[in-house]
């Protein structure tokens, strides 16, 4: 499952910006400073960052200019989103190694098809299916089979699985599979997560037994 990470300070556009990319499938974690993006990469790059230009802490410029110095990061696709329209602000994002540039405000529609694009032409869009021994998700369909039997799932159930065969074999904390299925690292949410974590397994049936706990840390599948 292809990450993105959202980076806007306007927590109003930053929410329309998470709920339109989560809707479109996409596994989305968002930060309202560079401080805490940043400290988030080295933990994990993700397939898509999304940067609004005037942050609180830090220009959205110089983040940029940071990743395309970075060994790790040089090639990683970059979508500049600010208030600023004039042509000179657009050359000299993409001039400064920008995938795309995009302004405030913008239509949905458009926003997501311009995530889309990056995302093709990167050859980062999420794998349309995805299979772990007897379990098999057709992402195209929303579709899960076990043993070649349709597995009905919730919305959330869906995405959650999603998550842990996009990461199999990876230990996801709790904070990090609230902050991408539900949008949030409460960790009074956490009794709904495990709550989720039960009927799926027994959805899944033998296959549930796949989805391990970690204890104080979180889940994984293998």
């Amino acid at each position: 499952m292809s990450y993105i990470y959202v980076v806007e300070d306007d927590e109003n556009i930053r929410e329309i910006e998470t709920f339109a990319l989560r809707n479109s499938g996409y596994t989305v974690l968002e930060f309202d400073c560079a401080k805490e993006f940043f400290k988030k990469l080295a933990e994990r790059i993700p397939e898509l960052v999304i940067l609004d230009i005037m942050l609180p802490d830090e220009d959205g410029l110089d983040v940029l200019k940071k990743l395309r110095k970075s060994q790790e990061t040089k090639k990683l696709p970059i979508m500049l989103v600010t208030a600023k329209a004039s042509e000179l602000d657009k050359v000299r994002g993409l001039d400064m190694g920008a995938d795309d540039y995009i302004s405030k405000p913008f239509g949905i529609m458009e926003f997501i098809s311009r995530v889309k694009a990056i995302m093709r032409r990167s050859g980062s869009e999420k794998e349309k299916f995805l299979q772990l021994g007897e379990i098999y998700m057709d992402n195209g369909s929303h579709t899960v089979y076990v043993n070649n039997d349709l597995c009905e799932l919730t919305f959330k159930e869906y995405n959650l699985l999603a998550l842990l065969l996009g990461n199999a074999g990876i230990v996801m904390s709790r904070g990090e599979i609230l902050s991408c299925v539900w949008g949030t690292n409460f960790e009074g949410e956490s009794r709904t997560l495990d709550m989720h974590i039960k009927t799926l397994r027994k959805k899944l049936g033998d296959s549930g037994k796949r989805i391990k706990t970690v204890h104080n840390v979180g889940y994984m599948i293998e």
